[in-house]
């Protein structure tokens, strides 16, 4: 039975994001055509605070849900699985999100509107950023709504202002809004963080990146870029030492069923490493194990990691 999140204690993660109610098939059939289906929690951040969870950092998920059946699911499932939802609030007025997933073909995503959508920088006086030591935001929010786009530059302000780390995971998603427009607004955030997640395919696509090097020299202002780089590898370029230190770990084999959710996964791994002093060898490998976990369902997000999921002692 998973451990409930302690409410006495306060969060020591803070991860900010919009969550969806996700309806797929329960068989992997199209949706056209399927006569069973599944909901359950969709959302990039939620999906990473879970992992965090389940490595034992406290981890509270901050967003807005409609207060509506879909709403109460959503928050529920994050809940059970660790996770401090206090910070969740309800919206009467607006609707939670909704994400169908057509197995192995396309996503849609109905969330134009949504109650997290209405969430602005009026918001983060509200967020318990002061007693947190780590932030995460991710490229997904600012595409949402211009009050989205105003929020994540209050939170990195707030979380720089009490002291607090911030990772930022660029999560491009081109159905939400235009590649030169997404390229113009991702940059100079995550160049703010202390750590920046970022696929090598996706900065290729957003500022024609072609190496894991270019695409570091992005961010000249992070302290770590982590540069993903498929079923290739993953290298971590380390600032916070002088000289530069460049990590490289090749990525797990494994029979893909499904991609989405594995960059979440990977970014759990490799925070839950990085927050508790692991090596950056480590910490790329707890990545990989967590992301080779996920590749290896048909679910954004899979409780339980397997069986590699610690790193070598």
């Amino acid at each position: 039975m998973r451990t409930p999140p302690d409410t006495d204690r306060l969060p020591e993660v803070l991860c900010i994001g919009e969550t969806m109610a996700m309806i797929t098939s329960s068989d992997a059939s199209p949706i056209a055509t399927a006569e069973t289906f599944t909901i359950s929690p969709g959302g990039a951040e939620s999906n990473l605070a879970q992992y965090l969870a389940e490595l034992g950092v406290a981890t509270a998920w901050v967003s807005a849900l409609g207060d509506d059946p879909l709403g109460d699911r959503v928050e529920a499932a994050i809940a059970a699985s660790g996770v401090d939802t206090r910070w969740v609030t309800r919206d009467p007025d607006a609707g939670t999100a909704v994400y169908v997933k057509d197995p192995g073909r396309e996503v849609y995503y109905y969330r134009k509107g949504s109650a997290a959508s209405r969430m602005g920088p009026e918001h983060v006086a509200g967020w318990p950023i002061e007693t947190a030591r780590w932030v995460h935001v991710s490229g997904i929010t600012p595409a949402l709504s211009p009050s989205c786009r105003e929020l994540l530059p209050a939170v990195i302000d707030a979380a720089r202002g009490f002291g607090a780390g911030v990772s930022f995971d660029v999560n491009y998603r081109p159905r939400l809004w235009p590649t030169a427009e997404a390229s113009a607004t991702i940059q100079p955030l995550a160049d703010r963080a202390d750590v920046v997640l970022v696929g090598r395919d996706e900065a290729q696509t957003l500022w024609g990146t072609a190496t894991a090097e270019d695409v570091a020299a992005l961010f000249p202002g992070a302290g770590r870029v982590v540069v993903k780089d498929g079923d290739v590898e993953a290298v971590e370029f380390d600032r916070t030492c002088d000289p530069e230190v460049v990590t490289r770990v090749p990525a797990r084999r494994v029979e893909v069923v499904e991609s989405v959710g594995a960059g979440d996964a990977f970014g759990g791994g490799y925070l839950a490493g990085l927050l508790r002093g692991d090596t950056a060898q480590d910490r790329l490998e707890l990545g990989h194990s967590l992301a080779a976990w996920v590749l290896a369902s048909a679910t954004d997000y899979r409780s339980g990691h397997g069986p590699t999921v610690h790193p070598r002692s």
